[in-house]
């Protein structure tokens, strides 16, 4: 399905509606399907985040956002522990994929192994099938509810506060990473990034080739900043969990935070790009957007 608006749709509120539907009945075959659980886990919570991004977007309009965006979070997070374990191996790998010419590999084959372990414990203790039965029902609940879901405003001020608020939370982020780029900062910077990357994908048809233009480079962002966030993950387990000995934690931390400062890099060049423009400037343009794509008389409204 496509996670986006459409045009011939009465009013923003069906619209929304629509998109949510869609999104948790596909959710819930999905977990009906009990397919490979890592591949069903991150599918799951991948709709869960899209769904958490829509309400955003309506969140001034929308008087029972909190809830339901409680109610999406809290669906994604009893699924996640079946593959926060390989996203640690996954983590490993690229980073000594990256110095790979500059390390001997073998040496830290034992961390690996390790890693592999705990991947396991989790997915054995994780009672997947029940878990997903958990998730299937709340989805089920919020599936009712969706039918209900009113908005305040309509037309473009039914989600220009949305927009706005989304994109200046990640102007501030980045300004207050690029004072003090502590793991907790610069994560929180890359969650409103993928707020605005979610409101950019609905609001694509507005004007498909700029509006992709600017989708991919807040994808870009959010995936730099996942990276960096998956690096901080794993440098904590690899502590916390003491996965090797004292000397080959203290190199993987090392390349760690070596990798970290560049993802950093590439990061604020990104965001500097993506989000050059005051909040005003970029609802004002999306506005204009908005208007010409539901116009049934673009010349005139050009006039």
């Amino acid at each position: 399905m496509a996670y986006r608006f459409k045009s011939n749709t009465a009013t923003v509120q069906d619209s929304v509606r629509d998109v949510a539907a869609e999104l948790i009945d596909d959710a819930i075959e999905t977990a009906k399907r009990r397919a490979d659980p890592h591949v069903t886990v991150h599918n799951l919570r991948t709709a869960c985040k899209k769904l958490r991004g829509l309400v955003r977007l309506i969140r001034p309009s929308f008087k029972d956002y909190r809830a339901e965006n409680v109610a999406f979070r809290d669906a994604a997070r009893g699924i996640s522990s079946v593959r926060d374990g390989l996203v640690l191996i996954e983590t490993y790998d690229s980073l000594l994929d990256a110095y790979d010419e500059q390390i001997d590999r073998a040496r830290f084959a034992p961390i690996r192994r390790r890693l592999t372990t705990h991947r396991n414990q989790l997915a054995k203790h994780a009672n997947t099938q029940a878990r997903l039965d958990e998730f299937e029902t709340a989805m089920r609940e919020a599936r009712d509810r969706v039918q209900d879901w009113t908005l305040a405003r309509d037309g473009f001020e039914a989600i220009e506060r949305g927009i706005a608020r989304s994109y200046k939370d990640a102007k501030k982020a980045m300004a207050d990473a690029s004072s003090d780029a502590t793991a907790e900062v610069v994560h929180e910077w890359r969650k409103r990034v993928k707020d605005h990357w979610y409101h950019t994908r609905l609001l694509t048809p507005i004007w498909p080739a700029l509006m992709k233009a600017h989708r991919d480079v807040a994808d870009s962002l959010g995936d730099v900043l996942g990276k960096h966030h998956d690096l901080d993950v794993f440098r904590n387990r690899l502590i916390e969990g003491k996965l090797g000995r004292a000397t080959d934690i203290d190199v993987l931390t090392d390349l760690i935070r070596r990798r970290q400062k560049a993802f950093e890099d590439q990061a604020f060049l990104l965001g500097a790009r993506l989000l050059a423009e005051p909040a005003s400037g970029l609802t004002g343009r999306w506005h204009s957007y908005w208007d010409t794509w539901r116009s049934g008389e673009p010349q005139a409204l050009a006039a």
